[in-house]
């Protein structure tokens, strides 16, 4: 396991066909299509690797059942298990496109709208198939091989491999999705080229065909070689080799919010005087950054340092960076207070900020010295995805839409506790007086976030009021209660 203590995310994605339409498992009868325009929950398929054949993939459905193929050609997904129907192989084009063949019958798979069949002798435009990644597309990227994750090198102009722990808003990569390959977008918004080196605008060299090994992924160039690590910095660039081995092997995996916290003083918690935590310093550094690391069932969170530490509760309500592990000690509670925090600690005390600076878990309420501001570092760059879909700009309008299957990239700033969110042409958002979120705003507005779960938070306007996905797909700053459609993966 790296050291960050994550798993690697599930490779899920939609395939689409010829036609631009996605394979669909409808939910009734267990039938299969490929009639949709857009990558929605039913067009999410996961490939499981055969544990004995690497070559051998089951797809499973989102309802869990698996696409299937009879001597006949025929194609259900019903099967909810790996039956000797389900075993498919993927012929990989140089165009990043799949072929499906049946392991079994050595037909391939393909068709349109409700007429699919695994029949076909030969591979055409028919039995072909695009990947789209159905992941989050902002991630850490971890090698396989140096067991070291990816990081933008300002200094040197490039992607090195090299860091233990991905820290800092460097190690957040953006992968875009272009006419079905990927591009690789640094946290200022370079691309990277499979020499090496990253450009300003995305181009042929800036463009990878994804494929799949040992559920792992590869990055597969213009010219047909991989990406790798090179040299001592772990360079990222393509090197030789036409075929991925472990060097030229990734895993993506979550990246976690990492922020810095203010206290009533003004001045930023940190460990920069050694193990106990206290608001003593002027300035951010990796000293004053913290990983917030929200658990799944009771949403307390840990806060890791940068050395991979975890603060925890010690003796008299004292706050230490010093656990190794995850225990009820260094598991906290964050209150969400407009514009401020308050952390409760296992003791059921609040943390307080004593005058010379230090942190306990003393109080029994919330006053001044118990409010924090918190400031997310790590999504300079917000990519927003709700339950129906992303957060785009309307085609035709100033509103956004909350339900699509392609994604715009905002920008976040930090504004003393608040955060202004700013649209490609550099207006903002802001809330309308029928409780609509526009997106033309010649001002910034403030909006708190709350970030309640782990990958998923919830933004609430000035109003106090949740910004949600409405029925119609439309983002509306309206919402009374946290409701499902009031939470975003980000």
């Amino acid at each position: 396991m790296p050291s960050n203590g994550n798993q690697p995310l599930k490779l899920q994605f939609g395939l689409i066909n010829h036609e631009g339409r996605y394979l669909t498992a409808e939910a009734f009868g267990f039938k299969v299509n490929a009639s949709a325009p857009s990558l929605k929950k039913k067009q999410i398929w996961t490939l499981e690797q055969d544990s004995q054949d690497s070559q051998v993939v089951y797809l499973r459905s989102h309802l869990g059942r698996y696409l299937a193929s009879d001597k006949d050609g025929t194609v259900t997904c019903e099967a909810d298990g790996h039956n000797s129907d389900c075993r498919f192989l993927i012929v990989a084009q140089s165009d990043g496109r799949w072929a499906l063949q049946s392991e079994q019958y050595l037909r391939f798979f393909g068709g349109s709208r409700d007429f699919l069949s695994c029949f076909a002798q030969i591979i055409t435009d028919a039995e072909l198939w695009a990947v789209h990644l159905a992941l989050h597309p902002q991630a850490n990227l971890l090698s396989v091989a140096r067991k070291r994750y990816a990081h933008l090198s300002t200094e040197d102009g490039e992607i090195a491999v090299d860091l233990n722990i991905p820290w800092g808003v460097a190690a957040l990569l953006t992968l875009v999705y272009l006419d079905g390959k990927y591009c690789l977008k640094t946290c200022d918004g370079r691309f990277l080229s499979n020499d090496g080196k990253l450009l300003v605008q995305s181009c042929r060299v800036t463009a990878y065909t994804l494929e799949f090994k040992c559920e792992k992924l590869a990055f597969k160039d213009c010219e047909g070689k991989y990406l790798s690590p090179m040299g001592p910095t772990g360079t990222l660039r393509s090197g030789r080799c036409s075929k991925p081995g472990k060097d030229e092997l990734f895993d993506l995996e979550e990246s976690h919010p990492q922020v810095v916290l203010i206290a009533a003083n003004g001045r930023y918690v940190s460990i920069r005087q050694g193990v106990s935590l206290a608001a003593n310093q002027e300035d951010e550094t990796d000293m004053e950054t913290f990983q917030m690391e929200i658990d799944r069932d009771t949403k307390k969170c840990t806060f890791r340092s940068s050395q991979g530490n975890y603060w925890a509760l010690v003796a008299h309500g004292g706050i230490q960076s010093t656990a190794t592990e995850v225990s009820a000690n260094s598991m906290f509670s964050v209150e969400w207070l407009g514009h401020k925090v308050a952390v409760k600690a296992h003791n059921g005390k609040y943390i307080c900020a004593k005058k010379n600076g230090q942190l306990l878990a003393v109080s029994d309420s919330i006053g001044e010295d118990e409010q924090l501001i918190l400031k997310l570092l790590n999504r300079p760059m917000l990519i927003l995805r709700g339950e129906n879909g992303f957060i785009c700009h309307h085609k035709n309008s100033n509103t956004l839409d909350a339900s699509r299957s392609v994604y715009d990239i905002f920008t976040l700033e930090f504004s003393n506790g608040a955060y202004h969110i700013k649209g490609v042409d550099g207006r903002f958002w802001y809330v309308n007086s029928s409780g609509l979120v526009c997106s033309d705003g010649e001002a910034p507005e403030d909006f708190s976030l709350e970030l309640l779960e782990r990958r998923r938070l919830a933004i609430r306007g000035k109003n106090g009021k949740y910004l949600h996905g409405d029925q119609g797909g439309t983002l509306k700053g309206d919402g009374l209660i946290l409701s499902s459609s009031a939470l975003w993966e980000y």
